[in-house]
């Protein structure tokens, strides 16, 4: 863990916001685990070891990594993708996100999502979170998170550079891409079961923040409440 204490939330301003989306705008948890759980029951995994893996990834990636005999992991996610858009109960926004967002000029903010893009509009419609202009989903990139590709292409596609994005994460895959990227992060820690060890700022949501736009940048205002 680095000595380096976190620059303050507030001590800059940014051309764009780049959010990750499960954990981060909405928790999707409880759904996600329960799709995941019956993929892992069924390939004879340890379902309790198995579930911290795989989130913040892409389900192919994830399937890949467990090199399961006789799966082909591009069917085996697509399996699991359409499961997981039929089951949204109990996705809801982490809280004080839906008010944050409102206060982000449309051009200025993405979500970057290691979920597929029909995953990720299920999702957010379930959270009542408008999705916003711009979405990287899963479909965007050859590489996912931690690979800093998502994250380098949602700034492309706004027009800024990297350095100058503030990425909004809660993983380590998802920090690591936004780090390798060039951007700075800050660490949603809402639903965190266990402490995070991390040298970004970490807040429990958004409750109790705003943001300052003008033409230099996005500031972020206020103390985050848990």
């Amino acid at each position: 863990m680095s000595e380096v204490s976190p620059r303050p939330l507030g001590a800059r301003s940014y051309r764009a916001f780049l959010f990750d989306m499960d954990g981060t705008l909405i928790n999707s948890i409880a759904a996600a685990e329960r799709v995941w759980s019956r993929f892992a029951e069924r390939h004879g995994l340890d379902v309790q070891a198995f579930l911290p893996t795989m989130h913040g990834k892409r389900g192919v990636d994830t399937i890949s990594q467990l090199n399961l005999p006789g799966v082909d992991p591009v069917a085996e996610a697509a399996r699991i993708t359409q499961e997981e858009i039929d089951d949204t109960e109990g996705v809801v926004p982490i809280a004080g996100a839906i008010e944050f967002l409102k206060g982000l000029p449309a051009d200025r903010w993405a979500i970057v999502t290691s979920s597929p893009r029909a995953l990720a509009f299920a999702r957010l419609k379930a959270a009542g979170v408008t999705p916003p202009t711009l979405l990287v989903t899963a479909e965007d990139v050859t590489k996912g998170k931690p690979a800093p590709d998502c994250y380098r292409l949602g700034a492309e596609r706004l027009g800024v550079d990297p350095a100058d994005c503030l990425v909004f994460e809660d993983v380590p895959a998802g920090v690591l891409a936004g780090e390798s990227a060039g951007c700075d992060v800050v660490v949603i820690t809402a639903t965190h079961d266990h402490p995070f060890e991390t040298s970004h700022p970490a807040i429990p949501g958004y409750v109790g923040l705003s943001v300052e736009a003008d033409p230099e940048g996005l500031r972020i205002l206020g103390e985050a409440r848990g």
